[in-house]
Order: C-alpha cells, then structure tokens, then sequence
C-alpha cells in the first residue's frame, strides 16, 4: 500500500492536480513558509564572485507557470548578454500556446498525459521556435480585472472541454473543438495579436522574435542526471509535467555543476528545474542546502538551527540523486533561473537564484543555493551549448 505523507499529498496536489495548477502553486508556497528562522540573514554573510545580471523579480500569482517564469527570464538575460536592451518577455504567451498545444496532446493520447499550469523548461524555447514571443506589456494575461494570475477557473474550464472532447460523443471529433478550446484560454487570457506596436515600429510576434529578442532557439540544450540511462546520450525526461515527452542530454551527477560553473564564468546564465520540498529549502530564509540528517531524525534545537548559519552537507553520490527521484523523494515541483556564484563566510560556493514568487523573502526575491543541493535535486537545467564546458559538449555532440 501506498504510505499516505505530507511528501506524498504534497507531491500529488503538485503534479497530478489536473485542473488546479494555480492551487497547487499555492500550496507549493504555503508548505515552505515554517522552513525559516529570524535569524538567519544576520548569520550568513553572502559575498557574490559572479552576478550576470537580470531583469526585475516577477511574481507568478495563483498559477503554476514558473517554468515560464524562469526560461523567459533566461531569455532576458541572454539578451542582456548579446549586449542587446532586454526586454520583458510575456510569460504568459508561452503559457498559453503551451495550454493549446497540450490541450492537442491531450487529446491525441486519450485523456492519458498531464494537464494543468505545469510544464517544462525546454517548453519555452518550443514556443519561441513556433509561435514567436511577445513583450510583456503588450500580453500581460491579464484580461479581466485582476492585478495578478489567478487561473483555477479557466484549469478548470479548459479541462472540461478536453474531457468531453475525448469523450468523443459524434463518435468522430470535428476540427471545431480546437476552436472552442482555444477561445475559452483566450476568455482568460486575451485574444493574440496579430500584429502589435512596441517603441514606434510593428511587429508580428515572430518578427519581433527574429529581429528585437534575436535568440537562436536551437543554441539551448537541457539536461539531468540519472543512473538509469546510458551517459551522454539523450535520455526522455520522465516528470509528469513533461507533457510533449522531450528527451534531455543525460550527464553525470558533477557535470550538472560544471556545466553552470562554466556557463556562470563565460557569461551565461542557466535555467533551473528542481524540487523545492525539502525541509532544507526555505524561501523566506533564501537559502537551500542538503541536510546531513532527516528532518525527523534532528532534535527540536537541530530544527530551530536549520538556516542560522552554514551547515556541513553529505556527499552527492549518483545513486542516492536516483533512489531520492525514483521513490518521489525528488519531484519536479519548480523552475527559477541561475544568475551568478557567491561564498558565504566559510568559503563555500552558492549559487545566486532568481525565483517568481515577488520579492518577499529575506534577498527580495532571490535565493542562495549550494551545489550539493543542485546536484541533488535538480530534475533539468538548460543552458546555450557556448556555456558547456568543451569536453562535456564533445562527448554530447553539441
């Protein structure tokens, strides 16, 4: 029988929520708020080695977009490093070709795959590569009164035209369906344009992709770590959330953080999918590390301790990354953005964390995360093929 935790209620309101992708998010966030101690900022002293920069700290509301979130800021500071003036790109017109194209797949598997506000890094750069991007300003997905995303309603709408389409009740669906699916995320969210004006000249959402972000989408590999795939080949990412079955290069456990120390050195930032239901995660606190002990192991002064200062973490090894993925100790709950390395006073390297939840906590809206925690709990990351370390990308053939 299936052991009923917090882990695993946690786990399921997340993933398998369906139509309550926003709920889930708030969930998600409300779990982590006792993972925090008052003292903490006093008692770590952060000093950054690399900070790329980026645009302004987001929030994601009632929706589970950070993947969104975080690979649309990617792709601001990408810009940022082409020397380009960034601009903020639309989180939620990613979102919402992302809505109709797995309302599509959907379909196509019977009702059999995942819905709800979750995706996946690599979703991003799809839609970029087909549909274009829009600024922010122009597709805010905010069409009816409200100041921030609030989007159970429209989860909820939308799954019950996919459930009646599979239904199939003329015992053959017609291509109107996709027009009624469609128009009911566009209810919510607005109406595409067309064509659009930003800074006195017009555009198309594809043009404006081409000529003013000016990305290559195909210069973005993503990758893991799993023992259970040969290494440094492409292996299918198995989340649920992964609704288009894309395959991510599968590295070793290291390779993860030499990849982002390279990337970090040479200028490129890198996009993060991790699990963040550890009791060693604290978004108030900004800061996340592994613990050397369970969480109900520790003694009540060990549990006040957690975030009052640096702590000693255990070795990563490759199997205990797999067992922790395998027994959904490691799910795929959030994506945020990597933007540079610090030491705290010890000398110990954290990277420098962009997050989507405002600027609320401890850092106004960033976070310092260890290696150790990222080489455990990272489910994908992705960064431009430059940033790879060369004899990485040589066994990967990119």
């Amino acid at each position: 029988m299936y052991k009923i935790t917090m882990k695993s209620i946690f786990a399921a309101s997340v993933f398998l929520a369906g139509v309550s992708g926003g709920f889930a998010q708030d969930i998600l966030v409300n779990s982590l708020k006792l993972n925090a101690s008052d003292k903490s900022k006093e008692n770590f002293k952060f000093t950054e080695v690399i900070n790329l920069g980026t645009t302004s700290v987001k929030l994601q509301g009632s929706s589970g977009t950070c993947w969104s979130y975080s690979t649309n800021s990617f792709l601001e500071s990408e810009m940022i490093r082409l020397g380009k003036q960034p601009v903020e790109l639309s989180q939620i017109f990613s979102a919402r070709n992302v809505y109709v194209e797995k309302g599509k797949n959907y379909v196509r598997m019977h009702g059999a795959v995942t819905l709800g506000d979750g995706g996946s890094l690599h979703d991003v750069i799809n839609m970029y590569k087909k549909y274009g991007t829009l600024p922010r300003e122009v597709y805010t997905g905010l069409n009816y009164g409200t100041d921030k995303n609030k989007f159970a309603e429209m989860a909820a709408l939308i799954e019950g035209v996919l459930t009646a389409v599979v239904k199939n009740p003329n015992g053959e669906l017609t291509p109107n369906w996709e027009k009624a699916y469609a128009s009911v995320i566009d209810s919510y969210l607005g109406k595409v344009p067309d064509n659009f004006t930003f800074k006195g000249k017009s555009y198309t959402p594809q043009s404006f992709a081409k000529e003013v972000v000016g990305i290559n989408p195909d210069d973005y590999v993503e990758m893991s770590s799993f023992t259970s795939a040969p290494y440094y080949q492409k292996t299918l990412l198995a989340v649920p959330d992964n609704w288009s079955f894309d395959q991510v290069y599968n590295v070793k456990v290291n390779d993860m953080t030499d990849v982002i120390d390279n990337a970090l050195k040479k200028g490129y930032t890198v996009a993060w999918a991790t699990d963040v239901s550890e009791k060693s995660f604290s978004w108030k606190n900004g800061v996340a590390y592994v613990a050397t002990k369970k969480y109900d192991d520790m003694t009540a002064e060990e549990k006040a301790d957690m975030f009052n200062g640096p702590k000693a973490e255990p070795e990563i090894t490759p199997e205990m990354r797999q067992a922790a993925f395998d027994n959904y100790q490691t799910t795929d709950d959030h994506g945020m953005h990597i933007i540079g390395l610090a030491k705290d006073q010890t000398g110990k390297e954290y990277y420098i964390v962009k997050n989507s939840w405002g600027e609320t906590n401890d850092y106004k809206g960033f976070l310092f995360v260890t290696k150790n925690f990222v080489k455990y709990k990272t489910t994908a990351l992705m960064v431009n093929k430059g940033g790879i370390p060369s004899e990485i990308a040589k066994k990967l053939g990119v």
